[in-house]
């Protein structure tokens, strides 16, 4: 299959699971082609997720798993169907203390991502901490935006809530200083890790 460069991650609250499709996305950002189906367990205490080729779950294509139990700087690995290292990904704790910042390493690809919007990300962060304010904040649709760049400042990988659906999101992949771009499978992990790890 060809390299898609722009991904539509779209998901589903059901009361035990979150549920995610990944499509292949046009120049408008509507979703097309199915490429992954993927189910995360809530309150797991070390987090892994498998995606498949359809919500029949009887093909696993990748998935990834923490190396720790879950907490603000549990490096995360994301491998093919064989088992195979595809990349790894990382929240730094104490940049995150006031914008959400992740480092990303795969394919010999390194690169930082934070929440575009420091105001945002700092609504987000102390909102929960005054009674009643944060549990009507969350029904807020942020445009949680996040955007990631190496080390040469090429913008390499960017995720953004779609402002016209709360629990949609529009990846692009971009290629870095020597043209490289990411494996969508690494990007659309990365998506689901963001959705499901923000919201602890």
């Amino acid at each position: 299959m060809e390299q898609p460069t722009t991904l539509h991650v779209q998901q589903k609250l059901t009361v035990m699971v979150n549920q995610y499709w990944i499509r292949t996305a046009d120049p408008a950002g509507n979703p097309g082609q199915l490429l992954a189906f993927a189910q995360q367990k809530r309150l797991k205490l070390r987090e892994e997720v498998t995606f498949f080729a359809d919500d029949r779950k009887d093909r696993a294509l990748f998935g990834f798993k923490s190396r720790q139990v879950i907490d603000m700087a549990a490096t995360t690995d994301v491998f093919d169907a064989t088992g195979a290292m595809i990349g790894v990904f990382r929240k730094d704790a104490v940049k995150s203390l006031l914008n959400p910042t992740w480092h990303i390493d795969a394919q010999s690809m390194q690169a930082t991502g934070r929440e575009r919007s420091q105001n945002v990300a700092l609504v987000r962060r102390f909102a929960g901490f005054v009674p009643l304010v944060g549990d009507v904040l969350e029904m807020v649709p942020w445009q949680f935006h996040f955007d990631f760049v190496d080390a040469q400042g090429a913008g390499i990988l960017s995720v953004e809530r779609q402002r016209r659906v709360r629990d949609n999101y529009l990846v692009t992949l971009r290629p870095d200083h020597l043209g490289r771009v990411l494996d969508w499978r690494f990007a659309a992990a990365l998506a689901v890790a963001l959705d499901a790890f923000q919201g602890r």
